[in-house]
């Protein structure tokens, strides 16, 4: 069942969006992540070996990138989609994921929270629920 049928949000999910708006909290950041997988060499999905924080804060040092919009962990659950649906095929290495991730949250013409609106499209095609209250 599609989990947006409803015409009320959960409490715990008011209570979220009122502390975090529709962006990423650390807990939310690390939920989503968990579920991110990739096809080894043989086509066997694998979960990814997550980025944290500071490592995408130092490839971004590294590579002298600077993310205008950054809100939240938005932009490290960017760098962990990249590094799970694009890195080693159309995304080379680090350098070129966080200019992705910066091409990304720093869209123009992208509404506030897109990140986060994305995701939880995502969640509720896939029928994946949220415990709300947990990632406050």
């Amino acid at each position: 069942m599609r989990l947006d049928m409803y015409d009320n949000f959960p409490a715990g999910m008011t209570a979220y969006l009122n502390n975090y708006g529709w962006h990423f909290s650390k807990a939310m950041c690390e939920f989503a992540v968990s579920k991110m997988e990739k096809e080894d060499a043989s086509g066997k999905k694998i979960k990814i070996q997550p980025y944290a924080k500071d490592q995408v804060d130092a490839f971004l040092k590294q590579y002298g990138v600077e993310i205008k919009n950054k809100v939240g962990y938005d932009y490290v659950y960017v760098a962990n989609m990249c590094k799970a649906d694009y890195l080693g095929s159309s995304i080379q290495n680090e350098q070129f994921l966080v200019k992705f991730v910066k091409d990304y949250i720093d869209d123009p013409d992208a509404p506030g929270g897109k990140t986060f609106c994305r995701f939880y499209a995502d969640c509720i095609a896939g029928g994946i629920p949220i415990i709300w209250e947990d990632m406050l």
